[in-house]
C-alpha cells in the first residue's frame, strides 16, 4: 500500500476521477481516495505509474 498526496481535487467528482484513472492505469490495483485529506491510498501496481495516471487525469502529485 502507498499513500499519494493529490493536489487539485475540489469535489467528489474529482476524487472519483482520480480513483478511475489509477484503477484504469493499473489493472488489479485499487485506489481509495480521501478528498478531505487530499490523498489516494493505492494497493497494488507501480507507484510511479499511479502518479503518472493522476497527473494525466489533470491533478497534481505532491512529494
Amino acid at each position: 500500500m502507498a499513500v499519494v498526496k493529490v493536489t487539485g481535487m475540489t469535489c467528489g467528482g474529482c476524487a472519483a476521477a482520480v480513483k478511475r484513472a489509477v484503477e484504469a492505469a493499473l489493472p488489479g490495483a485499487t485506489a481509495k481516495v480521501d478528498l478531505e485529506r487530499g490523498e489516494a491510498e493505492i494497493v497494488g501496481g507501480d507507484l510511479d505509474a499511479a502518479k503518472a495516471a493522476i497527473v494525466a487525469a489533470g491533478f497534481g502529485v505532491a512529494e
